[in-house]
């Protein structure tokens, strides 16, 4: 309560993000959020596995169309999420001190790396083609092009370490591609993720394209894996025991998947996971005579 108006502060409610909506988790469950310190930040949805099936049911409904654009809508698109998410840097500077107990300042730097890094991913979208594709010499008279393809519905656990900057740099290489994700946010730390989808949904980024849960990364995990309509799965934010698990899991469908591994997110991010979730298609096509 503030003591120069006798108001009270209004609460922020965090909700799940699916199919460009903000459902509450149809358990009815929450967990507490806390920060570094363990004080109370928020109440945030505990999703449940028809949750998760219903975010898969959201992401391949929106493929077909985020897929079919052009390249250069997508950057744009894309571009317009970076834009946004500059306009609400203070937030995300609080949420991300508060989740991962680092100064203002630091938190601050991750910000504006975050903000940075969809930049440039969003810079990859007509682009990605030249070093992924090519024409091929071939023994006949024919052009031969292999050219990149999204992979389809990429189940993505974010990063627990890193909040917002690990949560950008596994979500901003899967959609620029024409991927649609389902991403499991951070256990612990979720907050930045569920304000994230506040800032996808009012930008011009399709519903459906990205959509986030919170909750128990085990529990959300284990569906989206076995689930026979996800095409790929990015276990950054499983452990070795779990990530075991999933793969396993992941097999029954030959899903693409890629394993977590030790990564610095403040570094040079490569092409990497650019590439990890695309697929080849080559054509062949008779020379004119």
């Amino acid at each position: 309560m503030s003591e120069l108006t006798g108001r009270l502060s209004v609460f922020k409610t965090y909700k799940l993000y699916v199919g460009g909506k903000f459902p509450r988790s149809e358990s009815g469950r929450v967990y507490e959020v806390t920060d570094s310190k363990g004080t109370w930040l928020a109440n945030a949805p505990l999703a449940s596995r028809k949750d998760a099936r219903d975010a898969v049911v959201a992401a391949r409904k929106a493929f077909g169309g985020w897929s079919g654009a052009t390249a250069y809508n997508r950057g744009q698109i894309l571009y317009r999420v970076a834009e946004m998410l500059e306009g609400r840097r203070e937030q995300f500077t609080a949420e991300v001190a508060a989740a991962e107990g680092l100064s203002k300042a630091k938190a601050a730097a991750q910000v504006d790396a975050a903000i940075d890094r969809w930049v440039w991913y969003a810079g990859w979208s007509d682009k990605v083609a030249q070093i992924a594709g090519g024409t091929n010499p071939v023994a006949g008279p024919y052009f031969n092009v292999s050219a990149p393809e999204p992979t389809g519905v990429v189940a993505v656990l974010a990063p627990q370490e890193s909040s917002f900057l690990g949560l950008v740099s596994v979500i901003a290489p899967a959609i620029v591609t024409g991927n649609t994700v389902v991403v499991a946010a951070a256990e612990n730390a979720p907050l930045p993720a569920l304000s994230l989808a506040e800032v996808l949904a009012t930008s011009d980024l399709p519903g459906g394209v990205v959509n986030i849960l919170s909750g128990r990364t085990a529990e959300l995990s284990a569906p989206l894996a076995a689930h026979q309509d996800v095409n790929a799965l990015d276990l950054a934010g499983a452990d070795d025991e779990l990530a075991k698990d999933l793969e396993t899991a992941a097999a029954d469908n030959l899903k693409r998947v890629l394993r977590p591994a030790p990564v610095n997110w403040t570094a040079d991010p490569g092409t990497g996971r650019l590439l990890a979730f695309l697929e080849t298609k080559t054509v062949w096509h008779p020379m004119g005579v």
